[in-house]
């Protein structure tokens, strides 16, 4: 009995029910070494590339091109600026997408740091976050050069989702990157399940069809369908919430001559705003949740890898 408690205190070599804060002070003391890793995330990726970080930068314009040609020229959308209101939700999508990619394989690919320092080993799969964020100001950067172009403005309260939109998105990715990035090392299978997951995941949230268009479909069949739909994908409303402040318009004229229908959900920027604070209030929750269970596997780490 006494040599199992000395095993579990080796294997484990950290608090067996840590705080909240107390880690996160931590974390805190740990940020140089979360820079580094993230500095290192970027320069790996790029690694050897003619281009460089411009790569990021060409990942949406390639959406833009093959979704502007199947729904512009064959499918013919009927919404103006069709571009804009694609690029707004895969601006969103792109940051989950990259940093739960990334993630689950941080601790996998850093199993020589895990085995021979000590640090907080959240830093990792947050450290993908953190290279996922790079990309993100290059994706944002693209958008705001193309809206300029198109001299599509968007001036007004919906601008004000886009901060509430952002921090949910960031405490969402922030959960479920420590989740798989935990998982993967115990069940390899997680990375190959999990892109089949995101991709199921990307076509039930409304970024290349209109969103209204699903609201109404949905709502058709009961308002109670639609508000499951809101709760059981998180990421929709953080899309949605996207979109409705860099896109702007609910219901183009063209649209609804065309189809009577909106390109936006029906809903006001209060009303948006609230559902997304729910998200992140929720978001938070996930976070303590999969923190907790990142810290409980971590301890397992070392052996497994």
């Amino acid at each position: 009995m006494h040599a199992t408690a000395e095993l579990d205190d080796i294997r484990t070599s950290e608090e067996v029910r840590p705080s909240a804060w107390k880690r996160i002070k931590e974390l805190v003391a740990y940020r140089e070494i979360l820079g580094n890793l993230i500095r290192k995330e970027v320069k790996v990726k790029y690694t050897s590339s003619k281009l460089g970080a411009i790569w990021s930068m060409l990942n949406p314009l390639l959406y833009l091109v093959v979704f502007s040609v199947v729904f512009g020229v064959i499918l013919k959308s009927k919404a103006p600026d069709f571009a804009v209101y694609l690029l707004s939700g895969l601006l969103a999508w792109n940051l989950l997408n990259t940093s739960l990619s990334l993630s689950a394989r941080s601790v996998v690919d850093n199993a020589n740091l895990v085995k021979k320092v000590y640090l907080p080993r959240e830093v990792l799969p947050l450290a993908s976050v953190g290279a996922s964020l790079v990309d993100f100001a290059l994706q944002t950067l693209v958008l705001v050069i193309f809206m300029a172009a198109t001299r599509h403005f968007v001036f007004g309260p919906n601008l004000l989702l886009l901060p509430i939109s952002f921090v949910a998105l960031l405490i969402l990715t922030s959960a479920l990157s420590l989740w798989v990035g935990a998982l993967n090392v115990r069940y390899r299978d997680t990375q190959h399940l999990l892109n089949l997951a995101l991709l199921t995941w990307f076509w039930f949230t409304p970024i290349v069809y209109a969103s209204a268009f699903l609201q109404d479909r949905l709502q058709a069949h009961g308002q109670w369908l639609w508000i499951l739909y809101l709760v059981l994908n998180p990421m929709a409303d953080i899309v949605i919430g996207f979109q409705r402040a860099i896109y702007g318009v609910v219901c183009p004229a063209s649209v609804v001559r065309a189809t009577q229908e909106c390109q936006l959900v029906h809903a006001s920027v209060g009303a948006e705003a609230a559902v997304i604070a729910g998200v992140a209030v929720g978001s938070l929750f996930l976070l303590y949740v999969f923190w907790r269970h990142f810290f409980k596997l971590s301890g397992d780490f070392a052996e497994e890898l």
